[in-house]
């Protein structure tokens, strides 16, 4: 495999690790919903950096699509490099615009991607997928740098689109070569080889498609995608779905007997040997299974042009020259659970969570949506957007757009970071919650659920190997007069033999080793550094 080199490469490739976990602080006054919490539709404002580092100890390993827009490097963007690396060139670099005649900007540009990248892999479940627009200017190195993150073998392809249908009559056309199409690199969390099969699902409407050289109509199938080395069954290799002609590479198929016991049933149209209709019972059928054929060429996406047009008939004024259309982001996530955790970390003006609520308005969906907006913008134009869809824009073209799409979101700004040191002067302290979080995740590394969190019996949470307590309040005479005592231990209950340990978080303790193995106690001081537990 090919290997990416950059300056600064070696100064970032670790830097994810050491940027410190943040508050998220709840803003009741800008949220749409009856209560603001984690768990909802997310909207948060501040570094990208940092908040997908605020996010990782609720939603490490949970998310199932990532869809990113991130800067192209144009030149013409006016973007900084603005993470405070501790070395003097990165400081060198710190606020400066990046423009055409900057012999560092592609260095810049991957200096600021590689940790968000890294990040983003932390927040994907093990099947989660993650989409990146790019253009021309950086399409090259962005291939080699997920390469470099995700690996080889998670690269699922590239997928284009037609991004513009004016012409370039102001002299920056190449050659007279006007460029119209804009790039999405799609990976995977796992190896490709290792995602799960799918099935073809519901290609509604008097859709045309080629057979036997001829061409046929189809209202609704469903076809089984064959498995590997499924061409040694019989049963597969003689019967035609569609056009679909055996091949010894897989293909998309029933088997015969199959197809047959389905015509009985009336389930299944059959003419010449060729299933023409097929239809399962929706019980054998799961909840995230794909929709359509996932073509890379996406040719029923609208352009820039619409996507800003689409944002001005929501909000008017805005200042947005490249939008990025719903459809865009409707046709990706169309292929994925109707379940799934969708998390843009450069959310702009809001596409992504617009297509999320309009997929789940049209086919009933539960997806959710996790937004990072660094600018300014965050509320007025971000966030007001997906309220707006929510309630209903008047005079919109699209009736489902008109009544409002339905849903909530809740809003949260990146705090203050969250320093175990302070405990020790009492300055900036973290509330409970927050620090819950922080421990919870640092030492399991597992998803922390704040609904589980029990403060008055320090309860935060359970592991697959522990039970986590944690002795504290924002409040240093507190904290100088705490301790794990035996009664407090005692307190826990009586521990099983052979059932999981107690991991206590606490100031001070007064039981020695031979008290906390009894008690199957394992004890963490604050605030001395986190004991991490084999994952």
């Amino acid at each position: 495999m090919a290997t990416l080199d950059f300056k600064g490469k070696s100064l970032v490739q670790n830097y994810h690790l050491t940027v410190k976990y943040h508050e998220l602080v709840p803003k009741r006054d800008k949220s749409l919903t009856d209560k603001v919490r984690l768990d909802d539709n997310l909207i948060v404002h501040g570094d990208n950096l940092k908040a997908l580092k605020a996010l990782l100890p609720t939603y490490a390993g949970k998310v199932k699509c990532i869809y990113i827009d991130p800067p192209y490097n144009t030149g013409n963007e006016g973007w900084a490099y603005n993470d405070n690396v501790n070395s003097p060139m990165m400081q060198e670099w710190l606020g400066k615009a990046v423009d055409r005649e900057d012999l560092t900007r592609h260095d810049k540009w991957l200096c600021m991607m590689m940790p968000r990248l890294k990040l983003l892999k932390e927040l994907l479940c093990d099947d989660g997928l993650i989409f990146v627009s790019i253009d021309d200017n950086e399409h090259h190195n962005l291939k080699l740098l997920l390469d470099d993150i995700f690996g080889d073998l998670s690269f699922v392809g590239v997928l284009t689109w037609r991004s513009t249908t004016q012409p370039d009559n102001i002299g920056r056309a190449r050659f007279g070569l006007q460029i119209n199409t804009e790039y999405v690199l799609a990976y995977s969390r796992c190896a490709v080889s290792d995602l799960p099969p799918f099935i073809l699902r519901r290609l509604e409407g008097e859709r045309t498609y080629p057979h036997n050289g001829k061409f046929g109509r189809c209202r609704f199938e469903i076809i089984e995608r064959a498995a590997e080395g499924a061409y040694a069954r019989p049963t597969l290799q003689a019967f035609r779905i569609l056009g679909q002609f055996p091949r010894k590479s897989k293909q998309w198929q029933i088997g015969e007997k199959t197809a047959k016991d389905l015509e009985k049933a009336g389930k299944v149209e059959v003419v010449d040997g060729i299933v023409k209709r097929a239809v399962y019972p929706e019980d054998e059928l799961a909840d995230d299974i794909g929709l359509a054929p996932f073509w890379s060429q996406m040719e029923k996406v609208a352009t820039s042009q619409r996507g800003k047009a689409e944002l001005t008939e929501i909000l008017g004024t805005h200042g947005f020259e490249t939008v990025k259309p719903t459809s865009l982001l409707k046709e990706i996530l169309a292929h994925l659970s109707k379940n799934a955790l969708v998390l843009d970390s450069f959310g702009g003006s809001g596409t992504t969570a617009h297509a999320v609520l309009a997929l789940n308005k049209e086919d009933g969906g539960n997806r959710k949506f996790i937004l990072v907006e660094c600018e300014d913008y965050a509320d007025t134009i971000t966030a007001e957007r997906v309220r707006r869809v929510i309630k209903g824009v008047k005079g919109a073209s699209d009736e489902n757009l008109k009544k409002g799409l339905g849903g909530s979101f809740s809003y949260f700004e990146l705090g203050k970071a969250i320093e175990l040191e302070s405990i020790l002067d009492g300055k900036n302290l973290p509330s409970y919650h927050e620090l819950a979080r922080y421990v919870f995740y640092t030492a399991t590394g597992e998803e922390f659920d704040e609904r589980k969190v029990n403060e008055k019996r320090q309860f935060v949470g359970e592991s697959k190997t522990h039970e986590v307590f944690l002795f504290y309040r924002p409040d240093i005479d507190y904290l100088k007069k705490t301790a794990l005592t035996l009664e407090r231990a005692e307190e826990f209950g009586k521990p099983k033999p052979n059932g999981k340990r107690r991991l206590v978080f606490a100031p001070v303790k007064y039981l020695d080793q031979e008290q906390l193995d009894t008690l199957r106690i394992d004890f963490a001081q604050l605030p001395f550094e986190i004991y991490k537990l084999a994952r």
